[in-house]
C-alpha cells in the first residue's frame, strides 16, 4: 500500500512539474509574439512611405517579409497551445508514454482547427490595406468587392471595442485585461472547484475579450464566472486575467486606426 501511494505521489509530482514547465514555456513565448507584432507595425509604416515614394517593388518585398513573420507567429501560437494542452492532458501510467506521439497529436489538432491562409490574417490584411490606400483610398483591393472595404477596414485583433461591464471604450480603459493564453493551466489545479472540472475543456478556451480590471474583478467576486459578453459561454478566473504583452500593442494599434479614421472623416467633411 505504501509503495502504491508513493508511486502515485511521484507520478502526480511529475505531472505537476510538466504542467508548470509548459506554462512557463508558453509565458516566455509571449514577448516574442509582441516583438513580431511591433516589427510588423514598423514595417507597415516603412512600406507606406515606400509606396508614397513610388517604390512599389520595395513595398512588396516588405509585404512578403510580413507574411513570413505572421506565419511564424501563428506557428509559435500553435506550438505553445499544443505544449500547454499536452501538459494538461498528460496522465502518468504504468506503461511507457510516447511523449513525441502525444505532442504531435496535439499539434496536429491545433493546426487543423486554425486557418493556414496567412495572407488573409487580419494583421497581413491591415498591412496590405495601408499600402493600397496610399494611391487607392476608398477603392476595393484586387479580388475584393466594394462592400468588403467596410468589413475589412475595421478588422482588428481586439474582439470587443468596449468593456461589457463599464461601457468604456477599450482604448480608454485604465487597466485593460483579458484571458491569459495559458488559461488551461489551472484546470487541474487543486483549488479548482469540482463543478468547473466537469465542464467541457472548450468552455475554458479562446475567450480573449477585454475588460476593465477593477470592474471585472468585482464581477467575479459576486460569484459570476461566465464571460459577461453576450453570447460568450467561456468561463473566467480572476488570476488568469492579465495584461499580456500583445494587449497594449493591439490597443495602441486600435487608437491609431481611430485617429486615422477621424482624419479621413474630417477631410471628407471639408471637401463637402
Amino acid at each position: 500500500m505504501a509503495s502504491s501511494s508513493q508511486s502515485r505521489c511521484v507520478s502526480g509530482s511529475a505531472a505537476s512539474r510538466l504542467r508548470n514547465a509548459a506554462s512557463t514555456f508558453c509565458s516566455d513565448s509571449q514577448p516574442l509574439l509582441a516583438d513580431i507584432r511591433k516589427t510588423v507595425l514598423m514595417m507597415k509604416d516603412i512600406a507606406v512611405q515606400l509606396e508614397k515614394d513610388n517604390l512599389p517593388d520595395k513595398a512588396k518585398e516588405l509585404e512578403d517579409a510580413v507574411i513570413e513573420l505572421v506565419g511564424l507567429s501563428e506557428l509559435s501560437v500553435q506550438f505553445s497551445s499544443a505544449v500547454q494542452a499536452f501538459a494538461n492532458a498528460y496522465q502518468p501510467k504504468e506503461e511507457f508514454t510516447n511523449f513525441n506521439t502525444l505532442f504531435e497529436d496535439e499539434l496536429s489538432r491545433f493546426k487543423a482547427n486554425q486557418s493556414s491562409d496567412v495572407p488573409k490574417n487580419p494583421v497581413v490584411r491591415q498591412f496590405k490595406e495601408a499600402v493600397w490606400n496610399v494611391h487607392h483610398a476608398g477603392q476595393p483591393m484586387p479580388g475584393e468587392e466594394q462592400e468588403d472595404i467596410v468589413m475589412t477596414s475595421i478588422q482588428s485583433n481586439i474582439l470587443n471595442i468596449t468593456c461589457p461591464l463599464s461601457g468604456k471604450p477599450v482604448t480608454e480603459l485604465a487597466e485593460p485585461v483579458r484571458r491569459d493564453v495559458n488559461g488551461l493551466a489551472w484546470l487541474k489545479a487543486e483549488d479548482t472547484c469540482k463543478s468547473m472540472r466537469k465542464m467541457p475543456v472548450s468552455v475554458f478556451m479562446e475567450c480573449r475579450h477585454i475588460y476593465e480590471k477593477k470592474v471585472i474583478m468585482q464581477y467575479l467576486k459576486s460569484k459570476q464566472h461566465q464571460c459577461p459578453i453576450s453570447g460568450c459561454p467561456k468561463i473566467l478566473q480572476a488570476d488568469k486575467l492579465v495584461q499580456d504583452p500583445l494587449l497594449m500593442i493591439e490597443i495602441e494599434e486600435m487608437r491609431k486606426m481611430n485617429r486615422e479614421t477621424e482624419v479621413e472623416d474630417y477631410t471628407m467633411l471639408n471637401e463637402d
